[in-house]
């Protein structure tokens, strides 16, 4: 099956893809690995500093980085970028007051020549509050449309509910399988 493809795809099952999560504070960030991880949710405290994590998911070994969103801490996080295989950029869509903030560290984020040609997902989370702006509206504020020099998907999601961060997931496997073709 799919594990398999994958296996083959990606080398020994031992190889792991290097997925750097980043975004603002409060965007869900640290849910969402722990979603992805299977750990309890619980009470979650803003990230100082970072996180890194080993996830299995649709037959690949992740190492994820998840990378405190202060504003005092993203100017560091350039150096975490080196053999980034994917980026995962997280938005809370509740929050549109930071939409202009958000894209503008997104924008500077994917200039950065790490990240060159590296596959882009942009969850746009907290879709379970009244208040999230859909996906459509957060590209548009993001300005995606303008991202042609790399492949992007922006996913709705809920990390605390955990909808849609499967399909998230199964974009990024679909974007490791077409690179290797």
């Amino acid at each position: 099956g799919l594990l398999s493809v994958l296996r083959r795809l990606k080398g020994s099952p031992e190889q792991e893809l290097r997925i750097v999560l980043l975004g603002l504070d409060n965007a869900g960030k640290t849910t969402l690995l722990r979603r992805l991880a299977r750990e309890e949710l619980g009470t979650i405290t803003p990230t100082q500093g970072f996180n890194i994590k080993s996830v299995q998911s649709q037959g690949l070994r992740l190492s994820v980085w998840d990378i405190g969103g202060q504003r005092a801490i993203r100017p560091y996080w350039r150096q975490y970028l080196g053999s980034t295989d994917v980026l995962i950029y997280v938005i809370d869509s509740a929050d549109q007051k930071r939409f202009e903030e958000t894209g503008q560290e997104l924008a500077e984020l994917t200039e950065h020549e790490s990240l060159l040609g590296v596959p882009l997902l942009v969850f746009a989370n907290k879709q379970d509050l009244a208040t999230a702006a859909p996906a459509a509206e957060v590209a548009e504020g993001l300005s995606l449309h303008t991202y042609r020099d790399r492949e992007w998907q922006i996913q709705p999601c809920s990390a605390l509910s955990g909808e849609g961060v499967q399909d998230g997931m199964n974009w990024i496997s679909s974007q490791i399988i077409n690179r290797k073709k």
